[in-house]
Order: C-alpha cells, then structure tokens, then sequence
C-alpha cells in the first residue's frame, strides 16, 4: 500500500510560466488537487490525471471556508494516495498553509507531508516591473504585511513598519488603502513612492506609480481593484 501523501503547491503569482518545476512534476503525480482562486486555471493542465476541486476565498467571497477545506483535504486522503494544495504565490506567505498541516498531522499523521515552494506575489511583482526591493544605501529591509486581518481589520504592523525606512509591500490591503496612506503620512513625507500593481503578471494586469500625496486619486482614476500589490518605497 503506499504512502498518503499531502503536498502544499506554491502556483506562483499569476503567470503560468512563474510555476516551478517541481511544482509541475507534483501536479503530474496528483490524484487530487484543490486549488485556491488566485491560481490561474492554466496551471492546472499539469494535472491531467487528478480530480480538481475549486476552494477559493476571496475579497470576503468564500466558496469554502478553512475548516471545510481543511476537511475536504482528509476526506480525500482516505480515498486517495496523493492529495495537492495548490496555493497563489507561496503556500507559507499569507496561506494558511500551517492549519491545514495540522489538521493533517492530527486526524491522519501517517500521512508524508511536503511543501513545494512558490514565488510570491511580494518578491516576484515588484520584480518583474524592476522595482528593487532592497538598494545599497537606501533601505535595510524589506517588510511583508497583509493589510486586513479576521474580520476585515487593518494589520497593526503597518504602523510599526510605517516608522521605518524599509520598503513595505502590502499584500491584500486594497480595501484599507485609505487607512495604510493616512498611517505612513504621519511618518514619511507625501513624496514618499508608491505603487500600486493589480493582476501582476496577468495579461489583464494594471498599474499606477505615484506618491502617498496623489496615490489614491490615481487609484480612482485608473479603476485599481484588489487582487493587488502595494510598494512603499522610502
């Protein structure tokens, strides 16, 4: 008999060719694969042999909530040998990736568990439209923040952040963007850079490139929507 087998899946951020190797070759062995709403459905062709099952949150839209996926992934594992998690991105950054470990580990801990890394919407983004994160002699650090917690509150990390010269990106912080530009003028000038990418890597993808001071009138002006990466730049 072999092994189960539950594998967390980083998709990348969008683009279909942003997926890894070893992510492809997981999806190939996959008798199921559940995958989350910011995977682009391209990536799934990999899994030409598995059942797919879509359980994607998103903007407070929930087709499954955590405790019926974290369910849904032990109900498979009884009836299949080889269960993948395909996240967005990376599944530890923002993915919940650790509750549906443990509720593996706790109702079937025979189970072999793997994680196969990802490229986050945070790093590859800004890396694609040349925005670097770190430079010599401008910042010492680079933090990632989620900008809405349970129930829709902002992070209280972005104000600590917002007191430091580190470039931030805000992951999932749309909705409070009023709440983050008011939080860092309060600490950097209204000059500070900024921007704003939505659908990163997508061939629908848009962006604006302004300061604390004009961003959000750009962001009306362009219609910038959620999914979305903001770059706060000293």
């Amino acid at each position: 008999m072999h092994q189960k087998q539950f594998i967390l899946v980083g998709a990348g951020p969008g683009d279909p060719e942003l997926i890894t190797l070893k992510a492809i070759k997981t999806l190939e062995i996959a008798d199921v694969v559940l995958y989350d709403a910011l995977v682009n459905v391209e990536t799934l062709e990999h899994a030409k042999n598995a059942a797919k099952i879509y359980v994607g949150k998103r903007a407070g839209k929930h087709y499954a909530s955590q405790d019926e996926i974290n369910q849904l992934i032990v109900d498979n594992l009884k009836k299949y040998n080889t269960i993948v998690r395909l996240k967005g991105g990376d599944p530890f950054i923002f993915g919940r990736a650790q509750e549906e470990i443990e509720f593996v580990q706790q109702h079937m801990p025979d189970t072999n568990i793997q994680v196969v890394p990802g490229i986050s919407s945070a790093i590859g983004i800004p890396t694609l439209h040349q925005i670097p994160l770190t430079q010599r002699a401008e910042n010492e650090s680079i933090w990632i923040v989620t900008g809405t917690k349970a129930k829709c509150a902002l992070s209280d990390d972005i104000h600590i952040a917002a007191q430091t010269s580190a470039t931030v990106i805000v992951l999932m912080g749309m909705n409070q963007l009023s709440n983050i530009v008011s939080i860092f003028k309060q600490h950097r000038s209204n000059d500070t850079w900024i921007s704003i990418i939505q659908n990163g890597s997508l061939p629908e993808e848009k962006s604006v490139v302004g300061t604390l001071g004009n961003i959000e009138e750009l962001v009306l002006e362009n219609d910038i929507k959620s999914p979305a990466v903001i770059i706060i730049r000293k």
